[in-house]
């Protein structure tokens, strides 16, 4: 039996118990996958990371979801970080890179009224969805009339795949109930991707975009409050199909409300689309052990 400590940090919020929750394991290189993933599956939260040495970048820092490992994971990356800087631990420094298994990615710290983290996602990438959008709309709980289909429901990842589908509204969020189990079926093109509506309609009058995402079936959980990764591609996808026009976009997209942990992230987007960096916080909630 071996306990290890788990620092919960709270991410895209600096209010404890807003954003959305991380576990972050420090210091212990000696760990195997599959035990990285049973203290993720203990800690409960949608991820746990773990930071740790690596020969191609200032850090390595490795994603795991209760049920697997995955590329990449924006929330858990900026409770690391701030978890590593708060800490002391990486002195002075206000850049660095992290191994992922999207790619090295850059990373910067800023203060803006406390301390922020900007992280460099993997290049955007879009694939066709060709299932049935009744199908779709009922596995979220909702009637394929209030997804837009004046924009394209399309799978989408900056590290990890997900499936970007339009809805008309905020009234169509709060009817969302989603039956994960079915994902896989209605998603054939890519059967382990998560799903995340968003809409133009928002609560705060200075975000752009609202959302929810819905975890895969695979990953063990059923909802992530605050996205960073699917945030990002939101962005690429902003830039491609909704302002094409605009060299650079600034946005914020606000996700969180409907399970009562509102969180705020924020994207840019540069280079026709292709550069996009998403920007948020984080705060230190409590800490605890696992047994493993």
């Amino acid at each position: 039996m071996k306990n290890v400590t788990v620092y919960h940090y709270d991410a895209f919020s600096d209010i404890p118990n807003q954003g959305n929750p991380a576990g972050v394991v420090l210091g212990d290189e000696t760990l195997s996958e599959e035990q990285m993933r049973e203290i993720a599956e203990r800690v409960g939260f949608n991820e746990t990371a773990f930071p740790m040495i690596s020969d191609k970048a200032d850090l390595r820092i490795r994603f795991f979801t209760p049920g697997h490992e995955i590329n990449l994971c924006g929330h858990a990356t900026m409770a690391t970080l701030y978890a590593l800087k708060t800490k002391g631990l990486l002195n002075d420094k206000t850049e660095l890179t992290i191994e992922t298994k999207a790619g090295v990615l850059p990373i910067r710290f800023f203060s803006d009224g406390g301390l922020f983290i900007t992280m460099r996602q993997a290049l955007p990438l879009f694939q066709a969805f060709n299932g049935s959008l009744k199908d779709l709309a009922h596995a979220m709980g909702i009637e394929e009339m209030d997804i837009d289909t004046q924009l394209p429901t399309l799978y989408g990842s900056t590290g990890t795949w997900t499936l970007l589908i339009p809805i008309r509204s905020l009234e169509a969020f709060r009817r969302m109930r989603p039956n994960n189990k079915v994902f896989p079926e209605v998603l054939k093109e890519m059967p382990r991707s998560s799903i995340h509506p968003f809409c133009l309609e928002t609560y705060d009058p200075n975000a752009h975009m609202h959302a929810r995402h819905f975890s895969s079936p695979f990953s063990g959980t059923i909802e992530d409050p605050a996205t960073g990764t699917a945030s990002g591609v939101m962005g690429a996808y902003y830039s491609r199909f909704i302002d094409n026009k605009s060299a650079s976009l600034n946005l914020i997209i606000e996700q969180g409300h409907e399970i009562g942990r509102n969180g705020r992230i924020r994207v840019s987007v540069t280079e026709d689309g292709n550069a996009i960096e998403v920007t948020g916080n984080a705060i230190y909630v409590n800490e605890f052990e696992v047994s493993i």
